[in-house]
């Protein structure tokens, strides 16, 4: 009886990760990854903008400056970068190019630094950044863009793909 179990657990396969839950870790680790990069950025002073100024409008106190700030601020950044691969997931899986993801990490950069601009008092006006804080942060969002969009697309192609064959595996005789 032992015997059949373990022969039994050893033929069963592991049921693949939901699209879903892929779109969400992918956009965790995007941010988590590319605001952590950016903080070394920030350490080694390519750029003047660190991950805190995330916490400024809604945090108080000196905390938020020190190590744990950092740490807090890079995974908030990693949550709300979950929402972007989740907006990403539902315009844009169906592309399958690197200029799409580079597009879109473009457009949040535009986002952040014109539109959103007014609620972090920890970054200057767009027109007042040094030019290396400015490659620097497009770049980075370049980066979270190709690295969330890209990911997104081949799972979203991959899924086709294998829907498509299962379809024509079903319809066609030749193939049985």
């Amino acid at each position: 009886m032992a015997e059949e179990k373990e022969r039994l657990e050893q033929d069963q396969r592991e049921k693949p990760m939901s699209f879903m839950a892929m779109v969400v870790i992918t956009g965790l680790v995007g941010g988590i990854l590319w605001s952590g990069l950016a903080y070394l950025a920030y350490v080694f002073n390519f750029t003047e903008i660190r991950p805190n100024v995330i916490l400024e409008p809604w945090t108080i106190g000196a905390w938020k400056e020190g190590w744990l700030g950092t740490l807090i601020s890079i995974l908030f950044i990693g949550a709300i970068s979950i929402v972007a691969a989740l907006i990403y997931y539902a315009a844009l899986r169906k592309f399958q190019s690197i200029f799409v993801g580079a597009g879109y990490g473009v457009s949040l950069f535009l986002l952040v630094f014109f539109i959103l601009n007014p609620i972090f008092p920890g970054i200057s006006p767009f027109w007042d950044l040094e030019r290396n804080t400015i490659i620097t942060s497009i770049c980075f969002y370049i980066l979270f863009g190709v690295f969330v969009g890209y990911s997104i697309s081949y799972e979203a192609q991959e899924i086709r793909g294998k829907t498509e064959d299962e379809k024509k595996a079903r319809t066609d005789p030749d193939l049985t």
